[in-house]
């Protein structure tokens, strides 16, 4: 294997393992949480949809996702599931 091989093989690993989806974070999350705190905690969502002060957020992949609901940009609700 070449060094760039390795390097970008070290890099996507690292990056992995670096992922604020996780249970800790998850556990985090509470009811009324205004959505900004929320994006501290996580990241910038990966998809965000909604209409009339109602906002869905999702955070991560098909297989370990945290997804929040909204209302007027506080917590409603949240689930996760593949979270390790």
């Amino acid at each position: 294997m070449s060094l760039r091989t390795i390097s970008v093989v070290a890099l996507c690993v690292l990056l992995a393992a670096c992922s604020k989806v996780n249970q800790d974070n998850y556990s985090k999350l509470k009811a009324g949480m205004p959505k900004a705190e929320v994006e501290s905690l996580l990241g910038s969502p990966t998809e965000c949809s909604g209409a009339v002060g109602l906002t869905s957020c999702t955070w991560g992949d098909q297989k370990s996702f945290i997804s929040v609901q909204f209302a007027a940009d506080k917590v409603m609700m949240f689930s996760g599931e593949g979270l390790k």
